[in-house]
């Protein structure tokens, strides 16, 4: 039959294709102030040794945002979180390039970080939530789609450089046209007709216990691959505009290579578990980011700094969605769970990969600092056999 199964409703395709929207304009969001960071420096005066801090300060806040997401959903749904918190983000973005205050930034990137998190549970929570109505993965899909808004914004972000549009313009006119759009999408998210019991079956077996020890390997190797990413988004840019001399309309194209190089290694990286198993790829992938690094640390230009970001690109997005996959298979059962832990290493990759490399950066030079999360990369080669897709635990007997 071409015709959907009974249990999904009609506007559940409706639902996924909103939520795919709504992690491309996050994406952009996202993408147009990583890569918009020595704008921001100049514009506030803030020192070398002070930026690491706000940097730092932005997944701190989004892990407290993420935390009172979770109470929110609760009280009244991923969906009207995701519909109130997303076009905020807009405004965020918004106020970060309209002052020229520290305080002002400080509140406005404080916003940013507590908004963020927000956002970035109940998106994950409501493609938790359809994922379980579709009876198959689609999760990758969504981050594809954020990869392609970090494209789309690096490229704006590029454009805005090329022409010296300035931070109020940019960013003022991205949200003018971002915030809207989040609006409208949201008014086709999936909600309870469409989720059923599917959301809150998600967050019972999230909220089952599952044991660290067995999930350790697995965490380093995700935090170590969000060291690599945290210092790609926040110093790729910076890197080529301050060592190696680049226009920053030039330097943009660092996170925009890095950002296709993801979107092209997720497009192609099932196939490649299929036909070789996700441990020599996990190894491969570690390999290549590392490459990546050493090339963009000796780069002698800026065109060959933009193609170590590219080549670390193709690394690490081998690394990522297998941790979530092992994860998985280690805990059948209680897969949820095991994924939901998984994903605290995020904030904690940010949380390091930003201060390390701003500190040796500051105290050295940009090439030595890429060194640090090129060794922490490569730290995950011991933990490949991890990957292994023999769970070494398997799920409860059935009863009856």
């Amino acid at each position: 039959m071409s015709a959907a199964p009974p249990t999904v409703p009609p506007g559940l395709r409706a639902g996924r294709a909103a939520l795919a929207v709504s992690f491309l304009l996050q994406g952009t969001v996202f993408a147009l102030l990583v890569t918009c960071i020595p704008e921001i420096q100049h514009r506030y005066g803030l020192s070398d040794g002070l930026l690491p801090v706000f940097l730092a300060a932005v997944p701190v806040l989004a892990g407290v945002g993420s935390i009172v997401s979770e109470r929110l959903v609760k009280r009244t749904g991923a969906r009207a979180v995701l519909r109130v918190v997303q076009p905020a983000v807009c405004l965020a973005l918004a106020a970060a390039g309209l002052g020229d205050a520290l305080w002002q930034l400080a509140l406005a990137l404080g916003a940013f970080g507590l908004l963020v998190g927000a956002l970035d549970a109940s998106m994950n929570m409501l493609g938790v939530g359809l994922q379980h109505r579709y009876g198959r993965s689609i999760m990758i899909g969504f981050h594809a789609a954020f990869s392609l808004g970090g494209i789309l914004g690096a490229a704006l972000a590029g454009l805005g450089s090329h022409y010296d549009l300035g931070l109020p313009v940019l960013f003022g006119t991205a949200a003018a046209v971002v915030a809207p759009l989040a609006v409208l999408t949201g008014r086709f998210f999936a909600g309870p007709a469409e989720l059923g019991d599917a959301v809150r079956e998600a967050a019972a077996a999230a909220a089952r216990s599952v044991p660290w020890r067995p999930l350790l390997p697995l965490c380093l190797a995700m935090a170590f691959a969000y060291i690599a990413d945290a210092s790609v988004s926040n110093y790729s840019v910076k890197y080529l505009t301050d060592g190696l001399g680049s226009r920053e309309d030039l330097a943009k194209l660092s996170y925009l290579g890095y950002m296709v190089a993801m979107l092209l290694g997720r497009a192609l990286g099932d196939r490649a578990v299929q036909r070789f198993g996700a441990v020599p790829v996990v190894r491969f992938g570690a390999a290549l980011a590392a490459l990546g690094f050493a090339a963009a640390a000796v780069a002698p230009a800026a065109w060959a700094g933009i193609a170590g970001f590219t080549v670390l690109g193709f690394g690490i997005c081998a690394i990522i969605p297998q941790v979530f996959a092992a994860g998985g298979r280690l805990f059948p059962a209680d897969s949820d769970a095991a994924v939901a832990r998984l994903n605290l290493f995020n904030y904690v990759g940010f949380l390091v990969g930003s201060p390390l490399v701003g500190a040796i950066a500051d105290a050295s030079s940009y090439r030595w600092a890429l060194l640090a999360p090129m060794l922490l990369v490569l730290a995950v080669l011991p933990l490949a056999d991890r990957f292994s897709p023999a769970p070494t635990r398997t799920a409860a007997p059935a009863v009856g």
